[in-house]
């Protein structure tokens, strides 16, 4: 899960060869850990496999995904220069390890890059990526896969069974600094075997129902290159550009820190002319830009500087960028609206329950009283968008049918807050209680763009009694205060994956809140610390949480999953540790008419316009636009609404 948010790094320029620990152009050794690999799966037979053809079950039914639609246009055209904005640089290229799960990461990982299968953005059914075929064998909860021999990563190299074992030493070492991780690759899986160069299979504890996703969403790590991987990892890697297996790099020299960085296209790109990839990844360079303000970067995309600009905030759907701007009637940039369907990202007000008073249940009882979303959403949003209910809407029969976020209510407010000693309200009209002490906490966020949905909730707050401080800090800041478990209230999102379930472990269990939560004989721990670098924003920690979960992740009947999922959503709205904001039934663009999309415009589980990168760019059309714009010619206007998903 990804944090929806910014990251910067320090100012400077690229490392020059042999600045980075590690790099081969350095004086320093080059270590290898081939023995150390090698050592650890000799270690865990049980866990690392290694076989021939000949021990592969009978019969199994190979799937490929052939009959599928392509995705994207037939009509679209490779080239050009695609011009985007960031808001801050990011801090390392590692897609592991400290500070590496930012907004960045998806143009070089999650959007980018080849699995060994994908959830088809129309049907929901798997696509191959790196696979050429696989084979669900529910009864040993084990996934065959045939490896596609085509594949290489973007130096060449050839992707094998080798780098599929790899992975899973990989995201089990404690070097790479990333608990998720080790405890996921640790846990979630029990056997990868290795059959051939080309053949592997990956086995799961339980045979969930969508143990295929389970194994098929695997994305190889590169053996050849992490050679070098040990305890510095961190540091030895941090500015070092993986091979990776999707269709662009980056180059050393595109490397501007803290001004600009740039993918290019891969020219010998492995996957280029297979059927479902094709018609992606259109330009043939993506310059990044760091434009801090969302203001100065709506000037750039006006001068044409930008290509492209998200119109998700109504000031800029209706006022900025209105149906009546004179580069909309001139036809010169296109407004689209695409509703889409697909899990939501979870916007609310991410409680920190181990801070003095945010402990106590009465006055987090009272702050979702006090936060008027109903407003923001009407007044901020014009109406266009919905209240979230809880944290895992869009997950169909696995969502809660009843359950509905607390609405605003002085009343309620103040009920809740007076029974926890806040019954008399200051000179300033914010509630004390006997001691003195103001009802006031600080509530930052890292979306400077979105500052002024705080100061609605602020004004409305402080009716019933409650100070929110207000904090606006950029990306950067904003990840490194929740990660570091720093903040109060924080507002903010994860973005939510394309899943048949939701995901609870990350968010919920105390193991990602505290170092021993609880004690053996299931009480709280009077010395536990609190554990950072994690997303259990809320520091929630509940015994009966964390047992639901347990049952839930060792679950293999959908029935019984969808009741647990039920009751965790449940405990997790009486524990009061999370405030529902809204919910984003569309997604808003305006872009410039050089920018084309697919007649549709895009796929129905889309989360964004860029994210199956099936838009291209008409150079000719670019060239024609400036030209008519200097000359005051005109095109059609263009303003679409595509609701065929609605």
């Amino acid at each position: 899960m990804c944090l929806l948010a910014l990251f910067t790094a320090g100012c400077g320029d690229a490392p020059a060869p042999g600045d980075v620990p590690g790099d081969p152009g350095g004086s320093e050794p080059v270590p290898d850990n081939t023995e150390a690999v090698l050592a650890y799966y000799a270690a865990r037979p049980d866990f690392f496999t290694f076989k021939t053809p000949a021990d592969l079950p009978t019969g199994l039914n190979w799937q490929d995904g052939a009959h599928l639609p392509e995705i994207g246009s037939p009509e679209a055209r490779k080239g050009g220069t695609e011009y985007v904005r960031i808001q801050d640089f990011p801090r390392t290229l590692r897609t592991a390890g400290p500070d590496s799960n930012g907004s960045f990461r998806p143009w070089i990982l999650d959007f980018t890059t080849l699995a060994l299968g994908h959830r088809h953005p129309e049907a929901f059914e798997y696509y191959p990526g790196l696979a050429e075929a696989w084979a669900v064998s529910p009864e040993d909860r084990t996934v065959y896969v045939r490896l596609d021999k085509t594949a290489t990563f973007s130096d060449g190299v050839p992707i094998t069974a080798d780098d599929y074992l790899f992975t899973f030493f990989f995201y089990q070492s404690e070097d790479i600094v990333a608990p998720w991780y080790n405890n996921w690759y640790g846990t979630q899986y029990t056997n990868i075997t290795r059959y051939d160069d080309h053949t592997i299979s990956v086995t799961i504890p339980e045979a969930k129902p969508d143990m295929d996703g389970r194994v098929l969403g695997l994305r190889p790590v590169p053996r050849h290159f992490y050679r070098e991987m040990g305890d510095d990892f961190v540091e030895r890697y941090q500015w070092r550009f993986a091979p990776t297996t999707g269709p662009y790099v980056i180059q050393e020299k595109d490397i501007r820190k803290s001004r600009s960085i740039a993918l290019t296209r891969n020219d010998a790109w492995w996957a280029k002319d297979k059927q479902f990839f094709r018609n992606r990844y259109n330009p043939d360079r993506i310059v990044f830009t760091v434009i801090r303000d969302t203001p100065k970067e709506f000037e750039a995309f006006k001068r044409g500087d930008l290509d492209q600009f998200r119109l998700d905030l109504a000031e800029y759907w209706y006022e900025k960028l209105g149906d009546e701007d004179p580069d909309v009637q001139a036809g010169y940039i296109h407004k689209s609206v695409f509703y889409n369907q697909r899990p939501r990202p979870t916007y609310g007000l991410w409680i920190n329950t181990s801070r003095p008073l945010l402990d106590d249940i009465n006055v987090r009882v009272g702050i979702q009283h006090a936060t008027n979303w109903q407003l923001v959403i009407d007044s901020y949003f014009r109406g266009d968008y919905d209240r979230l209910r809880t944290s895992n809407d869009g997950f169909g029969e696995f969502s809660h049918p009843d359950l509905v976020a607390r609405e605003y209510d002085v009343d309620l407010a103040l009920d809740a807050f007076a029974k926890a000693g806040f019954a008399k309200r200051g000179p300033d009209g914010i509630l004390v209680n006997n001691a003195g002490d103001r009802l006031a906490f600080t509530l930052s966020t890292g979306y400077e763009d979105r500052k002024d949905i705080l100061t609605i909730l602020k004004q409305e707050a402080a009716k019933a009694g409650v100070d929110f401080r207000l904090e606006v800090l950029d990306g950067t800041a904003g990840w490194k205060k929740v990660q570091e478990k720093k903040h109060d209230l924080h507002f903010s999102a994860f973005a939510a994956f394309l899943e048949m379930y939701p995901r609870y472990w990350e968010t919920f269990h105390s193991v990602n809140a505290y170092d021993q939560a609880f004690l053996d004989d299931g009480s709280v721990n009077p010395e536990r610390k609190v554990k950072t670098q994690t997303n259990n924003l809320e520091l929630l920690a509940l015994a009966e949480m964390d047992a639901l979960i347990d049952r839930y992740r060792a679950s293999d009947d959908k029935d019984e999953m969808i009741e647990l999922a039920h009751r965790m959503d449940e405990l997790h709205y009486e524990h009061a540790s999370w405030v529902p904001g809204y919910v984003q039934p569309h997604y808003r663009i305006g872009h410039w008419r050089w920018v084309r999309y697919p007649e549709g415009f895009n796929h129905k589980h889309s989360r964004s316009a860029g994210e199956f990168f099936v838009h291209w760019l008409d150079p000719e059309a670019k060239g024609a636009t400036r030209t008519a714009r200097s000359d005051g010619v005109t095109f059609p206007a263009s303003i679409r609404t595509f609701d065929q998903h609605r």
